[in-house]
């Protein structure tokens, strides 16, 4: 996939043709209004804010360059190497470039899309050793005025965004980057919102922006959100990658999500319209029901850090009769017999899941979601932690996660990818939810159950959830009130019966 992704794409910054854009000056980096000049947006640069991460958590110029290999692609080295022959060592080289087509959609809590506006990004490598950094570029393209003039043609403009660059100082200091190499995913922090606040402005208001603080029919982040995270996961099956953002005001409370989905070297249509806020909920949970088996890796904040935890992982996740959602996360620590299980419930309003404890997931287009909690400010005077959740179901049966875990201060600890796969059940989806499954995640295989030895030649057990019950003893205790039951046979009255169980689910 790697080199399908990046195949015919590496060519010098000023060989590849750009967008025409209007950007005449750059604004300040602390402006946060946008620049004007004759009517036109211009282009301006990120805001860093002070450092927040100790020196321990420092990264090596490996792993940096392992994640600027991610954004541009694996044909670095090659290139390196052959522009290395052309030109002087002591000269300061774009090493490639790497441009993104994409289609950028703003939503809000209910998953309904208030915006959707075109974007490229041009993502370029320069310098050299402990020098190198990363340049991104993104060029909106500006909305058309509703003012015309005769004999005047329209055209279509971009307005350019210089990201703030990425190198050994930022990527730890500001961006907090958490970055999975070998699975093609990171996470990391804006300190502001102003590259999206420069996306919506000129993608809708273009030239008819008048730099109002809160112009009409369109709604912009918070001058100062109390988070910004990005979360960006690679297509298992093409050349493409979305970047998930959440934007939280100074209250700790959700602003707005944002998706990027883009792909290189082709356009990506604005596939979802405000028409979407017709689907029913049922069209976006359906494929999330059931079981999701898979793995999960923890790192800790920053290129550098270390990886603290393998785990195997099942998610379950059901609705019951009365519509109530239940959800289990069970994750077994490799190397380690010790589930931990997670239980919630909670209801769907609208395509907004919101499960007790304060925990919310917005059902977004595509096969996405987004989680955050509903009220940040009250976890973190709680002094407890916090996480935000981005999730891609690229395909039925297969998906993606990133969570981005913060501690009560607010900042950024860890970072954890899942992949998981649904595991096909042979039960009804609209059958009762089943009760947090045994250790380790695994499903009972009743064909092959072991039975405590009893007296008696069979033992009844009960399954209040309406299947998936776990064998049990007549010492255990027996929940009853369902209408399934499992009649487990014992036959070791004999020596040829010795050891042999079978097993029969009989429905009444």
């Amino acid at each position: 996939m790697a080199e399908a992704l990046v195949a015919g794409l590496r060519l010098p910054a000023s060989a590849v043709a750009r967008p025409r854009i209007r950007s005449r000056h750059h604004g300040s980096c602390a402006a946060r209004v946008p620049c004007l000049s004759r009517g036109r947006l211009c282009a301006r640069a990120a805001v860093a804010g002070p450092p927040e991460v100790d020196d321990d958590d420092a990264m090596t110029i490996d792993n940096l360059r392992r994640f600027f290999d991610v954004n541009v692609g694996n044909l670095l080295l090659l290139l390196l190497l052959l522009l290395l022959l052309l030109v002087s060592k002591t000269e300061c080289l774009f090493v490639c470039l790497c441009l993104f087509n994409s289609s950028r959609q703003q939503f809000d809590a209910h998953g309904k899309v208030l915006q959707g506006i075109s974007t490229r990004l041009s993502v370029s490598t320069y310098g050299e050793d402990d020098l190198i950094s990363l340049l991104q570029s993104l060029y909106i393209k500006q909305a058309s005025s509703q003012i015309s003039f005769v004999d005047e043609e329209d055209s279509e403009e971009w307005v350019e965004y210089k990201i703030k660059e990425t190198n050994m100082f930022t990527a730890d200091k500001y961006q907090q980057i958490g970055f999975f190499h070998e699975e093609k995913a990171f996470a990391l922090r804006y300190q502001t919102a102003g590259m999206l606040e420069t996306v919506l402005r000129a993608g809708v208001l273009g030239e008819d922006d008048t730099g109002e603080e809160s112009p009409k029919n369109l709604k912009i982040p918070s001058r100062k959100p109390s988070i910004v995270c990005e979360n960006c996961l690679y297509s298992l099956e093409g050349n493409g990658r979305v970047r998930a953002f959440h934007i939280m005001d100074p209250k700790g409370v959700l602003d707005m999500l944002i998706i990027f989905h883009e792909k290189q070297g082709s356009e990506v249509p604005l596939i979802y319209s405000s028409d979407d806020a017709d689907i029913t909920n049922d069209d976006r949970i359906s494929p999330l029901l059931g079981r999701w088996e898979g793995r999960s890796v923890t790192k800790r904040s920053g290129v550098y850090g270390a990886t603290l935890s393998e785990a195997d992982t099942v998610v379950l996740l059901e609705k019951d009769r009365s519509g109530q959602l239940i959800l289990d996360n069970m994750s077994t620590k490799s190397g380690t017999s010790t589930t931990t299980t997670v239980h919630w419930t909670g209801s769907a309003n609208n395509n907004l899941l919101q499960f007790d404890g304060g925990y919310e997931m917005t059902l977004l287009p595509g096969g996405m979601y987004m989680g955050y909690p509903s009220d940040i400010g009250k976890i973190v005077n709680d002094l407890d932690s916090f996480h935000l959740e981005f999730c891609w179901m690229e395909s039925p049966g297969k998906r993606q996660r990133l969570v981005r875990t913060y501690d009560s201060a607010g900042l950024a600890v860890s970072s954890t990818y899942f992949f998981e796969t649904k595991r096909l059940s042979t039960s009804s989806s609209s059958s009762p939810c089943r009760r947090p499954l045994p250790s380790h995640g695994r499903r009972p295989d009743l064909s092959n159950a072991i039975v405590s030895p009893v007296k008696e030649k069979a033992a009844i057990a009960f399954d209040a959830g309406g299947g998936g019950c776990c064998c049990r003893d007549r010492s255990s205790k027996v929940t009853g009130g369902r209408r399934r039951l499992l009649l487990v046979l014992e036959r070791f009255s004999s020596s040829r019966w010795s050891e042999s169980v079978q097993s029969q689910r009989i429905s009444l």
